[in-house]
């Protein structure tokens, strides 16, 4: 069920990047709202490498060797998540149109049910993931 759910919440975001794409709203131009993009891009740079050689999975599968505490993943929960939700409202704000915004929510909407669903499947295999979900948030450092 909730692998399921973890791959229809995948397509949702890649329908809101399409969206977003196609309206012309995928990259910010306004120097501000182009620094939060190129932070967002550094961050899943970042949470990748720092993720290491662990395959992506639709599925929202949890990987084996462990969770992964370190680099961005000290202070973010979902930092390529985070990076993609940044990315994204960055360019739409900047190039505001009610489909870019559909596009942004629905992006959105996909990550946080892949993020709670990853939880809930990393909780099971990992039980120290409960301790690291009470100290780390989801997407922004001490917020939310």
């Amino acid at each position: 069920m909730l692998r399921n759910l973890s791959v229809a919440a995948f397509a949702a975001m890649v329908a809101g990047i399409a969206i977003i794409f196609y309206s012309h709203a995928l990259i910010a131009r306004r120097w501000p709202l182009v620094a939060v993009q190129v932070g967002a891009v550094l961050l899943m740079i970042a949470a990748r490498i720092t993720f290491g050689r662990r395959s992506f999975h639709a599925a929202a599968n949890p990987t084996a060797g462990g969770i992964v505490t370190t680099g961005p993943y000290a202070y973010i929960r979902h930092p390529i998540y985070a990076a993609a939700i940044y990315f994204v409202w960055a360019g739409t704000l900047d190039n505001f149109s009610w489909a870019a915004c559909a596009g942004a929510a629905l992006l959105t909407a996909g990550a946080f049910i892949r993020m709670f669903s990853e939880e809930r499947l990393l909780t099971g295999r990992y039980p120290e993931y409960a301790g690291y979900m009470a100290r780390v948030r989801r997407i922004v450092p001490f917020l939310i």
